[in-house]
């Protein structure tokens, strides 16, 4: 009777430790869930057996509600009746809020929903939420597609070449490459367009048809009309703070050459520290602990997550509205410039009209941008963080440093700038000033490049402490003089070969 006893707590004890489809590791599986799993357990046992590893199969929110001071796990002050008891499964996402969702469909007697918006997670997690919609990048698709200035960028990059009369111009791409090129981060605009019937196992079925999807792009625009993206930086069906933390997340979009925020930090003491000791580090920990969990910042430490010292002071507030820790947008349009005030920068008009944060003369549009005083105050909050591992004469030094550089940077482009005006006013290329795109032709190629890759690379590498290499002979220093120096012989050339500047109506006429 003993043996049999001990037979059956260790069969139960296996369930606990090994969980098998369909029964979760701790907390009970509502009786919708479990009917998802029935099915997609084997028809998808990559999602499955993800989400059984994830916190949200441990545990249930009403647990998790019960965890309060730094190691909060929920801030919502309540959470439906419905969804206290079970643990966060199938149903419980792609279930909840079915008439916000415009390709809500009837599947198995359920009204579920194949997105999963920030509006759906802010059920349980609604500051984070609420935060992430004050992100720039939660606005990242609108402030791409909504730019015509940027448009014409990204049509440059991107559009289909063809020639006409001699000439060669460039049409916006088509909706598939703009998926896996740039709005692949920034994020398409998914559209219901309609059922289709699909053939299954259990017969025949009727799913949306979505257009845009796949898409995980921070600025995603959602069928229930919310922005962004949570599995954009917590990878489905796992949702782990560990991914989160992690740069080679960040990476996905942030490689470079024109934000060269991965390749920079893996070159910097910090990445080198990373890559040599992050098997040591406990990424799971909340909240964490300086010196104690990591001994060297990864982008969430400076710019997510919150982090407290070995005596359980707070050095920094978790956030998921990036901006609040920085003084400066680095990645320049042209100019490095002070950050906007308001995630959708659509709104952005420089004294010429234009959607951009400066003007060709570096001059900032600065009512869009944060005043000095708050620049102050956000890098006070990043400085913070900084002398949880550096001496105060250390962070001092190294913040004079990267403001000379933000300076010099953007008097360089400057200088670009100012030649490439002159090429366009004398007619030897085609800029706005003639209704034409100003970054298709080459030498208007050679410009771009100075503030799109090189400048912004210096900024990044002073910014992160970076490998010296990347500010000088790896996409920097070297490459920007050599810009300017092209530009500047370029249009000295041709002043030589043609001295009297081409009409502009030559080019209206075309």
């Amino acid at each position: 009777m003993k043996k049999l006893f001990f037979a059956i707590n260790l069969f139960f004890l296996a369930l606990f430790i090994f969980p098998v489809p369909g029964i979760c590791a701790r907390a009970p599986v509502s009786e919708a869930s479990e009917e998802c799993l029935g099915c997609h357990s084997s028809l998808h046992p990559g999602i499955v057996e993800e989400w059984q590893k994830s916190r949200h199969a441990m545990i249930t929110p009403q647990e998790a509600m019960g965890i309060k001071g730094l190691s909060l796990k929920v801030s919502a002050k309540s959470v439906p009746e419905p969804l206290l008891k079970t643990a966060v499964g199938c149903a419980e996402c792609h279930g909840l809020r079915p008439d916000s969702h415009a390709d809500t469909f009837t599947h198995n007697n359920l009204d579920i929903h194949v997105i999963v918006s920030p509006d759906d997670c802010a059920v349980c997690h609604t500051e984070e939420s609420s935060q992430y919609s004050n992100n720039i990048m939660a606005h990242a698709r609108k402030n791409l597609a909504g730019n015509t200035v940027y448009q014409e960028l990204e049509k440059s990059i991107i559009g289909k070449p063809r020639r006409i009369e001699g000439r060669l111009e460039y049409m916006a791409a088509d909706q598939d490459t703009g998926a896996e090129a740039c709005y692949y981060c920034h994020g398409t605009k998914l559209e219901v367009k309609g059922l289709e019937s699909r053939e299954t196992f259990a017969g025949e079925m009727d799913f949306p048809r979505i257009s845009g999807w796949p898409n995980q792009g921070a600025g995603r625009v959602n069928t229930d009309n919310s922005l962004g993206s949570c599995s954009a930086c917590h990878a489905r069906h796992l949702f782990s703070i560990e991914t989160a933390r992690k740069p080679h997340t960040c990476r996905e979009c942030h490689l470079g050459p024109d934000v060269p925020a991965y390749k920079v930090y893996m070159s910097s003491k910090h990445g080198n520290i990373y890559s040599s000791m992050n098997k040591d580090w406990n990424f799971k920990a909340v909240p964490w602990t300086a010196g104690k969990d990591f001994n060297a910042p990864t982008c969430a430490s400076c710019h997510i997550s919150l982090i407290i010292n070995t005596d359980g002071e707070t050095i920094s507030k978790r956030t998921h509205e990036m901006s609040s820790r920085l003084s400066w947008r680095i990645f320049g349009l042209i100019y490095a410039h002070p950050h906007p005030v308001k995630p959708d920068t659509t709104i952005i008009r420089n004294k010429s009209g234009l959607t951009l944060p400066a003007d060709f003369d570096g001059t900032f549009a600065s009512e869009y941008l944060v005043t000095p005083a708050q620049k102050e105050a956000r890098t006070e909050s990043m400085q913070n963080i900084c002398r949880a591992c550096h001496s105060t004469e250390w962070v001092k030094g190294h913040w004079k440093r990267f403001e000379n550089t933000i300076q010099r940077t953007n008097a360089d482009i400057l200088t670009a700038t100012n030649i490439m005006e002159e090429i366009w006013s004398r007619g030897y290329a085609k800029g706005m000033e003639h209704g034409k795109n100003p970054f298709d032709e080459p030498i208007e190629r050679i410009w771009c490049e100075t503030w799109l890759f090189y400048g912004n690379t210096i900024r990044f590498t002073s910014a992160m402490a970076g490998g010296g290499d990347y500010g000088v002979f790896a996409d920097g220093r070297y490459q920007l003089s050599r810009q300017i120096s092209q530009l500047h012989d370029w249009l000295e050339l041709r002043k030589r070969l043609f001295p009297q500047p081409a009409p502009i109506a030559m080019f209206l006429e075309k």
